[in-house]
């Protein structure tokens, strides 16, 4: 029996659909002067900017697919999950504070910052206790919420998150720096919800 729903199945899988949709579709309304690789993604649901309803609903719609995820990945440890559901909450926030469209805005700036930590940190806290390759009682702990590769998933986004800012400050690729950590940490979720459907054994219970 699968320790998920299929709705956390659909929602996790809808997640990285919709950034990628988002941003790749706001670009072309954007026009040629945008430039994704140096070019961040906020400038697309900046006020103002031509496809902006389309950044700025793809942002609502992540949102909603991290919390629903959140809500129904049950075998997660609570403090994974929540982080993840305020990773959701931080990215429909952005709505509300986007980027001006010209310069920096704190508020902005501030709920990525905060939502970036969320979503970097769910994969470690999300591990379940006790869970190497055989969990407490016998039964196989699924492979997304060991401490192994949920350290690695975790580096990954840290890692990206290192060079988003070396980018932002010292060389001119920012919008692609923040595109590949934004995607790792869209997919993730993905990944935990595919290894729990996929594991095997007894009742799974929430930590």
């Amino acid at each position: 029996m699968r320790s998920v729903p299929w709705w956390v199945l659909l929602s996790s899988a809808c997640a990285p659909v919709l950034l990628v949709g988002g941003w790749t579709i706001s670009a072309v309304l954007q026009g040629p002067g945008y430039d994704p690789a140096s070019a961040t993604i906020s400038i697309l649901a900046a006020d103002g900017a031509h496809g902006y309803w389309v950044m700025t609903s793809a942002l609502l719609g992540l949102g909603v697919c991290h919390v629903v995820t959140a809500c129904g990945l049950r075998p997660a440890a609570r403090a994974g999950r929540l982080a993840l559901g305020g990773g959701g909450v931080t990215a429909m926030l952005l709505a509300l504070f986007p980027a001006p469209s010209s310069g920096g805005s704190l508020d902005h700036g501030t709920v990525v910052a905060v939502g970036f930590c969320l979503l970097a940190l769910w994969p470690v806290l999300a591990v379940r206790r006790g869970s190497g390759p055989l969990a407490q009682g016998g039964a196989a702990a699924p492979w997304g919420l060991r401490p192994g590769p949920s350290l690695v998933a975790a580096g990954l986004m840290w890692l990206g998150g290192a060079w988003f800012l070396l980018a932002l400050f010292v060389h001119d690729t920012a919008g692609a720096a923040e595109r590949v950590v934004t995607f790792e940490q869209s997919f993730w979720p993905l990944m935990v919800a595919v290894s729990c459907a996929r594991g095997t054994g007894g009742e799974e219970r929430p930590v």
